[in-house]
């Protein structure tokens, strides 16, 4: 590469990120990117927040943690929608990434690109163990990852899974803790 080929960042410009939350349901996804959100609100920079509009469990339009924190969102039905919101935003934040298509690891690099911190939560495995949904691929290109546990129902040590009580098989089944309860890798070996 030519040294005339390099750009080089004036202090204006923004440079853009990608965060990931992850962990197993009843971990505080949420609850930290509301918390992460609400701090960039105080820096008075401006948010945009999205959602599947799939997730109604709570609330239709906003994102709410286990512990009923809350804050204004946009439900979307695909990734592509986000990318028409906010042109002067500074800041998105996307609850629940699992359930959204893969398209969603395009629309955050974009993003990010437009120098957009973009802060996503979401489960990093399904009911199964397995990688869920756009999770995998957006963790593999995020600056940052934060990997948050719960407590295991059953022993109380430190939780990954979300092991579901249900006899539902399908892979997107949203519930509460009727449905599942957060798991320490044995008590889910120990179905």
């Amino acid at each position: 590469m030519l040294f005339s080929e390099f750009h080089f960042r004036s202090k204006n410009e923004r440079n853009g990120s990608i965060e990931v939350i992850c962990g197993s349901m009843f971990s505080g996804k949420t609850e930290e990117l509301i918390r992460r959100l609400r701090r960039a609100k105080i820096a008075k920079l401006n948010i945009e927040i999205f959602k599947p509009a799939t997730d109604v469990r709570y609330h239709e339009t906003q994102v709410v943690s286990h512990d009923s924190s809350s804050i204004a969102s946009t439900p979307v039905e695909h990734s592509s929608a986000i990318l028409l919101y906010g042109s002067n935003t500074d800041v998105v934040g996307i609850d629940e990434a699992q359930f959204f298509d893969e398209g969603l690891t395009d629309v955050c690099i974009a993003l990010a690109n437009r120098g957009i911190r973009v802060i996503i939560a979401g489960l990093d495995m399904d009911f199964q163990g397995e990688p869920f949904g756009p999770m995998p691929s957006l963790m593999a290109v995020a600056e940052d990852v934060t990997k948050v546990h719960a407590i295991c129902a059953q022993c109380g040590a430190p939780a990954s899974y979300s092991y579901r009580t249900a006899t539902n098989g399908d892979t997107f089944f949203l519930g509460e803790k009727e449905s599942y309860e957060p798991r320490c890798r044995a008590c889910f070996n120990t179905k």
